[in-house]
This record gives structure tokens, C-alpha cells and sequence, in this order.
């Protein structure tokens, strides 16, 4: 409970506004940070990232077990989101292999 909060008076010392958690909103925070993990976009910071394709496997892997757990339970437009953002990240993923003479898995 110390932890809990200290990690509350933190926060309160450092206000920081940030956007309402939804569906859509998560997994495109996901999909964002595969696609930094792959080389693909520049990370927050705008420091260069070496390419670290495992956490990107890792990723996608979280995004299908999300699409298979909540399939019946999204929305058309959360649905197509999650479908597209899995077909762009693997298309993504298999070529950052190709690039970096990976293996393929």
C-alpha cells in the first residue's frame, strides 16, 4: 500500500493530462510501440531505438490474443482497427526480418 501511494503523491506532484482509455486508444498504443520496436517509426523521445524484433513479436502475439478473446464483444470500427493493425504489424514484422537477416518464425 506504501508503493500504492507514493506512486499517487507522485502523480499529484506532476499532473499530466492525459487521454481517456479506450479499446481503439490501447491497442493503438500497442501497435505504436511495435512499430517502434521494428524500426518503423521514431520513438517519443525522437532518439533512434535499435530494432528489437522479439518485443515486436511479443506485441502483435498480445494484439491477436486480444482479437480472439474479444471477438463477439467489439464494435464494427473496434473490430476492423484490431484486424488491420495485426495484418499491417506481421506484413511490418516479416519484412524488419527480411532487413535484419532474421530468422523467420
Amino acid at each position: 500500500m506504501h508503493a500504492h501511494g507514493y506512486i499517487v503523491n507522485a502523480m499529484a506532484d506532476h499532473p499530466v493530462a492525459l487521454a481517456a482509455v479506450d479499446f481503439s486508444t490501447h491497442v493503438l498504443s500497442l501497435a505504436s510501440t511495435a512499430l517502434i520496436s521494428i524500426g518503423n517509426m521514431p520513438a517519443p523521445d525522437g532518439q533512434p531505438h535499435e530494432v528489437d524484433l522479439e518485443t515486436a513479436r511479443h506485441l502483435i502475439d498480445v494484439l491477436a490474443m486480444l482479437e480472439t478473446k474479444t471477438k463477439g464483444n467489439l464494435d464494427e470500427a473496434e473490430a476492423k482497427l484490431l484486424a488491420s493493425l495485426i495484418y499491417d504489424l506481421r506484413v511490418a514484422f516479416v519484412d524488419a526480418q527480411k532487413a535484419h537477416g532474421a530468422k523467420p518464425a
